[in-house]
C-alpha cells in the first residue's frame, strides 16, 4: 500500500488577497510521512508591479522577476507535484487560496484535502506565547533561513511537520486529515474548542479581533450552523480573507427567539459599531417630521432630511410618506398649509409669508399643531409581546413604550401582571431605532395574538 504523501507549500505573494494579487514565488516539499522525498522552488513573474512593503519584507523586486516564468508556464508542473497529496501549509488557506485561484487562471481545476501546521501545533504543542512560523521555531529549537521567501519557509514548515508527526501520541493529525474535520475549515487563529462550543439554538453570536474588541455581530437561527457558514467555502474575496484571518475568539448569547436576536443584532451593532458588519450600519431612515416655533410666535410642521444624532418626531424611509402624512394632518385639524414645510429649510419664514396680511389666530393655530401631534402620539402604543422562552420556565418579553421599542428580557413562566407597564422592571432597556420597530411591528402583524396593549 502506498504511503500517504504530503505536500508542503509555500509562497511569497504581491498583497494579502489571492482575487487582487498574484504569487511572485513557490515552493513545494514532498513529504511521504517519514522524510522529504522532493523538493521544488522557483521564482514566478506576477506581471504586475511588487509593491515596495512587499519588497521589503521578502527582498523580491521587480528585476528579480522581470526573466522568471509566469505561473502559466509552470501551472503543469504544480499540479503534478500536488495531485493525489495532501496541501500542507503554516496558515493553510492563506497558501491554498493563491495556488488554487492561480491555477483556475491557468485552466485547472483542482482541490485538495488540507491540513493546517499552526492548527497542528496548538494541537500537539498547546501553550506555546505564539504560534506564527518565526516565533514557533524560535520556541522548538528549529532552524530557519532565508526567512519570508518560499524556500527557506516551505524548509522550516517541512522540519515542523515532522516534529509535529513524531509528537502527535495521540493521533490528532489523522483527525485533521478526514475530509470532514471541521477544524480545517476553522481561521487559523480560531480556537476549535470556540466552535465547538456554539449551540444549535437561536441568538446572536460575536467575533473578536487579537486585542478582544468585537469585529462582527451576527444573529442565527441555529448559532452553530450560521458560524460555520462563515468558514465554508471556496472565497478569494480580500474583505472575507481579511476578516477570517482577524477572528481568534467567539462569544454568544442565546436567545428564545429569532425577533429577539435580530433586535440584540441590532441593538449591538449600533453600540459596538463592529469593522466587518455593514448591511445595518447603512440601514438608516432618510427623512423626518420636524415641528418647531418661528420668531412670529407661530409654529411649523416640517419634512426635511434627518441627518446624524438628529431627532425629530417621526421618521420615514421616503420623503414621498412623510409628505402624505403632513397633508394628511393638514387637512384634518385644518392646519393652514403656509405652515407645513415639504422640504424647505425649518425654523426660518419666507419673505412671501411675512407679508400677508390675514395670518390665523397664534393661539387657535398653535393649538391645531398640538392637537395634530398629540394624535400622532396616541397612535404610538404601549404594549408587550410575551412569547416562549429560553426554557420552560421562562417567558420572553419584548416591551415597546408610545410606540419606541425600549428593551427586552425574561420573566418566570408562572408571573402574571394586572398592569403590564410593570414588565419594564423586568427588561433590560435599548436604543430604539427605525429598523427596530419595523422588525417588531412586522412581528406583530404576524402574530397579533402574542401582543398585549397596556
Amino acid at each position: 500500500m502506498k504511503k500517504q504523501e504530503y505536500a508542503i507549500v509555500d509562497i511569497e505573494t504581491t498583497g494579502g488577497n489571492a482575487r487582487g494579487s498574484r504569487i511572485t514565488e513557490i515552493a513545494i516539499v514532498i513529504h511521504d510521512g517519514t522524510q522529504v522525498v522532493d523538493r521544488w522552488e522557483t521564482l514566478i513573474n506576477p506581471q504586475k508591479e511588487i509593491p515596495l512593503p512587499i519588497f521589503a519584507l521578502t527582498g523580491i523586486n521587480n528585476a528579480m522577476v522581470k526573466d522568471a516564468p509566469i505561473f502559466d508556464e509552470v501551472a503543469e508542473k504544480v499540479l503534478k507535484m500536488l495531485n493525489a497529496r495532501i496541501f500542507v501549509a503554516h496558515n493553510v488557506n492563506f497558501d491554498y487560496s493563491f495556488v488554487r485561484h492561480e491555477l483556475e487562471l491557468a485552466g485547472f481545476g483542482w482541490t485538495a484535502r488540507k491540513l493546517c501546521t499552526v492548527r497542528m501545533a496548538r494541537k500537539i504543542r498547546p501553550g506555546i506565547r505564539s504560534y506564527s512560523l518565526g516565533n514557533l521555531c524560535r520556541s522548538l529549537d528549529i532552524p530557519i533561513e532565508n526567512r519570508h521567501r518560499a524556500g527557506g519557509d516551505a524548509d522550516a514548515t517541512a522540519i515542523l511537520f515532522s516534529r509535529l508527526l513524531k509528537w502527535d501520541e495521540e493521533g490528532q493529525i489523522q483527525k485533521m486529515v478526514k475530509n470532514t474535520s471541521q477544524d480545517q475549515r476553522l481561521p487559523p487563529n480560531l480556537p476549535p474548542e470556540d466552535s465547538e462550543a456554539l449551540p444549535e439554538r437561536s441568538g446572536v453570536y460575536y467575533f473578536y479581533n487579537q486585542a478582544h474588541k468585537v469585529i462582527y455581530v451576527g444573529k442565527a437561527v441555529n448559532l452553530k450552523k450560521r458560524v460555520a457558514s462563515h468558514f465554508s467555502g471556496h472565497n478569494i474575496n480580500p474583505q472575507r480573507q481579511n476578516f477570517l484571518r482577524d477572528i481568534y475568539s467567539i462569544s454568544f448569547e442565546i436567545c428564545a427567539t429569532e425577533l429577539m436576536a435580530l433586535l440584540l443584532e441590532c441593538a449591538e451593532i449600533k453600540k459596538l459599531w463592529p469593522a466587518y458588519n455593514r448591511a445595518l450600519k447603512r440601514f438608516e431612515p432618510k427623512y423626518g417630521l420636524f415641528e418647531y416655533e418661528a420668531h412670529s410666535g407661530y409654529r411649523y410642521l416640517a419634512i426635511g432630511k434627518l441627518t446624524k444624532h438628529q431627532t425629530c418626531l417621526h421618521v420615514f424611509d421616503r420623503e414621498y410618506d412623510g409628505i402624505k402624512l403632513l397633508r394628511s394632518l393638514a387637512e384634518q385639524f385644518e392646519i393652514d398649509n403656509r405652515f407645513c414645510k415639504y422640504g424647505s429649510p425649518a425654523g426660518r419664514e419666507t419673505a412671501a409669508e411675512n407679508n400677508l396680511a390675514e395670518w390665523p389666530d397664534m393661539n387657535q393655530h398653535n393649538k391645531k399643531i398640538e392637537s395634530a401631534l398629540e394624535l400622532l402620539l396616541k397612535n404610538r402604543p404601549s404594549f408587550a409581546i410575551l412569547d416562549k422562552g429560553r426554557t420552560d420556565d421562562e417567558r420572553s418579553c419584548i416591551w415597546v413604550e408610545n410606540g419606541e421599542f425600549y428593551g427586552m428580557g425574561y420573566i418566570a413562566a408562572e408571573e402574571g401582571f394586572t398592569d403590564l407597564s410593570l414588565l419594564k422592571e423586568y427588561v433590560t432597556p435599548y436604543k430604539s431605532n427605525h429598523y427596530m420597530m419595523q422588525l417588531v411591528y412586522g412581528y406583530v402583524q404576524k402574530y397579533p395574538r402574542k401582543r398585549f396593549l397596556s
